[in-house]
């Protein structure tokens, strides 16, 4: 097994691999989720410059995740299903589902190529059908299952974000791309089904966070999915409340959208002051130094989607004060996305 969990908190790799391809992280597609969400909310306050040229990476990373990651199935298949039936790994793989649906916007925002983001959305959905069933169905058969204390953690709302990543793509390209009502009906399934996962999911996590001991090299940087899932549910909402002119059945539910939609930005609101103060938690008062892992680009994601998601927001419910909170967050998604590219540069260059 490349990568193993520490009392189900996180991932860490086992350096027992001498193969960086075997010990590849199958979650590493964070890099593109962080990329393309921080492309367009720069895109949405009006960078277009800036948006462009962390579109043009975005693609590089896509390109050079996908390579590598095919390179690992040819080369380490049996390591490569182990890492996706395992309850630790296995949540990763959906960033795959993720990345490819958020760069999918991106050509639906930036491009006016919306076929590609409609093939991509098609993409998508498949990854998602055949990675999420086959974990689940792993989870479910397999023996003998780890306690909840050292089987979930924060990466698993994964699930959440890939599944609210499809309705995202779909409510943005609905209206222009698909005479019927098919794209929106499985964006708005999509909305409702990654929201019950969310409570599902989340009600575990809190339950271990609050009745299990957590050290501070088990407080990771995916836990930050906790903020982001609702973040990028904000997101979906919002695609789906300006497609209503396409379909009746989305304006008939706009009120409960427009509440539903408030009800997560709220609930991802009150999770960023408790995150950042088990952050201060675990690197000042506990002293674990800060050094680059790929985990921390689930820490730069959701800081993009909560911006993104705050400005999208404030255009669907006219409320001035959400646009300042928007801006304020995509400064801070662009210095960690900067600091944690830094990172990860100089860390590819001392393992040459």
């Amino acid at each position: 097994m490349a990568w193993v969990s520490i009392h189900g908190a996180g991932l860490v790799q086992d350096r027992r691999q001498p193969s960086r391809l075997a010990a590849f992280f199958p979650g590493y597609f964070a890099l593109v989720m962080a990329t393309g969400i921080v492309s367009i909310g720069a895109h949405l306050h009006g960078l277009k410059l800036l948006a462009q040229v962390l579109f043009g990476l975005n693609l590089l990373f896509y390109a050079g995740l996908w390579m590598y990651t095919l390179l690992r199935f040819v080369r380490f298949r049996q390591q490569l299903l182990e890492d996706l039936t395992h309850h630790a790994c296995g949540p990763a793989f959906l960033t795959k589902v993720a990345a490819t649906c958020i760069l999918g916007s991106q050509f639906a925002l930036l491009t006016p190529w919306l076929r590609i983001a409609e093939y991509l959305w098609f993409f998508g959905l498949g990854l998602w059908v055949v990675l999420s069933y086959t974990f689940f169905t792993a989870m479910i058969v397999k023996e003998p299952k780890p306690t909840l204390e050292s089987g979930i953690h924060g990466g698993w709302l994964v699930i959440v974000v890939a599944t609210e990543s499809l309705c995202v793509l779909g409510a943005t390209l609905g209206p222009a791309l698909d005479p019927g009502t098919s794209m929106l009906l499985a964006a708005l399934l999509a909305y409702l089904l990654g929201a019950m996962l969310y409570i599902l999911l989340i009600a575990l996590i809190l339950y271990r966070w609050l009745f299990f001991t957590m050290t501070a090299d088990q407080m990771l940087p995916p836990y930050w999915i906790n903020m982001g899932a609702l973040a990028i549910t904000t997101l979906a909402g919002t695609r789906l409340l300006l497609a209503q002119g396409s379909w009746s059945l989305l304006r008939d539910t706009a009120p409960f959208l427009i509440g539903f939609t408030l009800f997560f930005w709220a609930a991802g609101s009150w999770w960023i002051p408790l995150l950042i103060i088990v952050g201060i938690w675990r690197h000042v008062w506990k002293r674990v130094p800060l050094k680059y892992d790929p985990l921390y680009w689930s820490l730069v994601f959701p800081l993009g989607m909560y911006a993104a998601a705050t400005w999208m927001l404030a255009q669907t419910t006219s409320i001035v004060l959400f646009r300042g909170i928007s801006t304020v967050f995509l400064v801070f998604a662009l210095v960690a996305w900067c600091i944690t590219l830094l990172g990860m540069v100089r860390n590819w260059n001392k393992s040459v």
